[in-house]
């Protein structure tokens, strides 16, 4: 295909403006919430200034955002480059020759339904000067009786003249309305299905009006660049264990949208994570008051605290966009690019398409780990690192394992070489059930050394239901949760002697693990006791 377009002063229309030629749409940069799209394409020029009119284009494109030029050794510049619209409204009439059958079935159905409501407004103006009629006859029938003036024979006459008028009409009425509210239903299905494959003609077109000017004759390649909305892109996953539980394979696709008015046919797509509307400038300091006052003896006395629940997060998981409704591009504060590895097409449908990107295979470590205070399901994790050689951005990931499609999970931000975690769903041979015992005591004396002991033991019962012999023992991890104080009036002590057994490891954030290995059919039982011991002036405990 020859993309050389011939266009100059000999190109011109009767009119007096250049031919309309067409560059085609080559590559396109999504980002967040719009696109950049590029043109380009072999023009003929002429020696002098020379205005082209390339188009039709999409009218979204952003006026400021338009750039055009040649390479630097063509001999050639662009003097000026704009965006002109034109407003052309359909007129109405009956659709044409190349109107597909389902327009036209909407034509026929809006003719027919307009045809019989005019009718039923006849219909209906008509029985009104019926039911006058009846009126006036009631009203000289009764002047007539009670002036003594009576004719029966005039009235029943009449009256059976205005009652053979008003019945076909009344019948006729009857079925006019049925048939009505029957085109109606059949309108709406028609208009709904035409409106799921087919849009309206556009009534504002677009061009671009490109000045040029050259200092010879020749054919150089002209490219225009320009930012539309209606586009964007969201990540997507899909992550496949392997049968042998030893690797993972995780796939990087890109869910794409569109409606630009222009389908993007064999393009060269690039994923950016790029933000152009947002403002670069540093954000308004405001002062901020201190103020500093005398505690009060109570104040002084007492050490108010209470019990929270905090989430331990990861620097990567910081995030604003993560409690978001509709979350946006997290890439870790640095602009991240993507690219499709072949050409893409997507048309300009408001529809998601996905694009794949990048996969890549990695060895990883699998655990069953359950938190019993959360949920009493064991659920398979896979730990892997990431080798991609690209970051993992957040978002949604469709689980497979050997059964196939188990469910869809969420994957947070990940670095290149970082380590990062899956789920794959829960083991339903696996149970743990979790049973908390508390009480409160006070030791010591009153005024002097009297403090508040709160005991607390959590007894959780793990249990493998499948029962098959000479299966092999699986391993399980179980975490729960030990309480971390912030301050030297309230101590947390784990009572070692009654746990059983005692805990694997208890980390810093008061998370203590058990690591178990089952045979098939095996119970066990945890026992982990602590005791939360506070001073006299701690209130709120």
């Amino acid at each position: 295909m020859d993309d050389t377009l011939h266009t100059g002063q000999d190109a011109e229309t009767p009119g007096g403006l250049p031919e309309l030629t067409a560059l085609p749409i080559t590559a396109v940069t999504l980002m967040e919430d719009r696109a950049q799209v590029e043109r380009a394409g072999g023009v003929s020029l002429t020696a002098g200034v020379t205005r082209l009119r390339v188009g039709p284009v999409t009218p979204l494109t952003a006026d400021r955002s338009l750039r055009a030029d040649f390479p630097a050794d063509s001999g050639a510049r662009v003097v000026d480059a704009r965006v002109v619209r034109t407003y052309t409204p359909t007129p109405p009439r009956e659709p044409g020759r190349d109107a597909s059958g389902l327009r036209r079935e909407v034509h026929e159905l809006e003719q027919e339904s307009a045809d019989a409501e005019l009718l039923r407004q006849r219909l209906e103006s008509a029985l009104a000067v019926i039911g006058q009629a009846r009126t006036d006859l009631h009203r000289d029938i009764v002047q007539g009786a009670g002036g003594g003036d009576a004719d029966p024979e005039r009235w029943a006459d009449r009256l059976d003249r205005v009652e053979q008028e008003a019945e076909p009409r009344i019948g006729e009425l009857h079925k006019l309305r049925r048939r009505l509210h029957d085109l109606a239903e059949e309108l709406g299905e028609a208009r709904q299905a035409l409106a799921a494959v087919e849009t309206e003609p556009q009534q504002l077109t677009a061009y671009l009006d490109v000045v040029v000017e050259a200092e010879r004759d020749a054919t150089a390649e002209l490219r225009v660049t320009g930012l539309v909305p209606c586009a964007l892109w969201r990540p997507a996953y899909r992550a496949t264990l392997a049968a042998d539980r030893k690797s993972v394979r995780v796939e990087t696709d890109a869910f794409v949208w569109q409606e630009t008015g222009e389908d993007w046919t064999g393009v060269r797509l690039t994923l950016s994570t790029a933000r152009p509307t947002l403002a670069a400038s540093p954000p308004v300091l405001a002062d901020d008051v201190l103020t500093l006052r005398e505690r009060s003896v109570e104040e002084r006395r007492a050490v108010e605290v209470n019990l929270r629940e905090e989430e331990i997060r990861h620097a990567a998981d910081a995030s604003p966009a993560a409690s978001a409704t509709l979350p946006g591009l997290h890439d870790g504060g640095d602009v991240r690019v993507l690219a499709a590895p072949h050409p893409v097409s997507v048309p300009s449908d408001h529809r998601p398409h996905r694009v794949h990107v990048t996969s890549f295979t990695a060895p990883c470590t699998v655990e069953n780990t359950c938190a019993p205070e959360l949920s009493p399901l064991v659920v398979t994790t896979a730990r892997l690192t990431n080798t991609s050689g690209h970051v993992l951005l957040a978002g949604p990931v469709d689980l497979v394992r050997g059964s196939g499609f188990v469910g869809r999970g969420k994957l947070d931000f990940a670095g290149a070489g970082e380590d990062f975690e899956v789920p794959f769903g829960s083991e339903d041979t696996f149970r743990v059930v979790r049973h908390t015992e508390e009480s409160r005591d006070t030791t010591g004396l009153a005024a002097i050394n009297q403090r508040t002991v709160l005991s607390r033991k959590v007894r959780l019962f793990v249990s493998r239901l499948d029962a098959r012999p000479g299966d092999p023992e699986h391993e399980i991890t179980v975490r729960e949760r030990v309480p971390v104080s912030e301050v030297s009036a309230v101590e947390v002590d784990l009572r070692t002697a009654d746990c059983q057994p005692p805990p694997d490891s208890l980390d810093a954030e008061g998370i203590a693990r058990y690591t178990l290995r089952l045979p098939p059919g095996a119970h066990r039982e945890i026992t982990l006791a602590y005791d939360i011991t506070a001073a006299a002036s701690v209130t709120g405990l």
